[in-house]
């Protein structure tokens, strides 16, 4: 019983102090690596991808974010190799750090290839101490331009930083 009782208040300590992890004026960077293997579209074989981020909470719970990425994307027609930039908003639903982002890229390839990518995105971060995160989420982009060729679905795994 006393186990059960200690666990139960060590709980209710990190409940209590993850609470003000998301609160208004907390600014954030983050980079995160997708691929190998971990997402799939319609033309290629390998996607491999890196994407760095900047946000700020604007609310409680309400982050904004700007997005630099690149994908290399290996395939058997010549897909060219992107560069994108965006922007997206981030909803944490619960203080302990589920996530839903909801936004989107503009994507520039050689070979005359530019695409908007709308995306949404569930994710958790993970609080290694009070500032440094582990972030998983999985993610729909949807292509304007051909969405059965270029639509992506995957796993990104980042690291994230709250600053005060």
């Amino acid at each position: 019983m006393v186990k059960k009782l200690s666990l139960l208040i060590v709980a209710m300590m990190m409940v209590l102090t993850a609470s003000a992890q998301f609160e208004q004026g907390k600014k954030y960077i983050s980079a995160s690596f997708s691929g190998l293997d971990f997402n799939y579209n319609g033309t290629s074989d390998l996607n491999v991808g890196f994407q760095a981020k900047g946000g700020y909470l604007v609310d409680d719970n309400l982050m904004l974010l700007g997005i630099l990425g690149y994908n290399h994307i290996g395939g058997d027609d010549n897909t060219p190799d992107r560069f994108s930039i965006g922007a997206q908003g981030r909803y944490y639903i619960i203080q302990n750090g589920i996530y839903l982002g909801l936004g989107a890229t503009y994507r520039h390839g050689n070979h005359k290839y530019n695409d908007i990518m709308p995306s949404v995105e569930l994710g958790y971060a993970f609080f290694i101490n009070r500032t440094v995160t582990i972030e998983p989420a999985l993610y729909y982009e949807q292509s304007i331009k051909d969405h059965s060729k270029y639509s992506n679905v995957g796993l990104r795994l980042g690291l994230g930083i709250y600053l005060f």
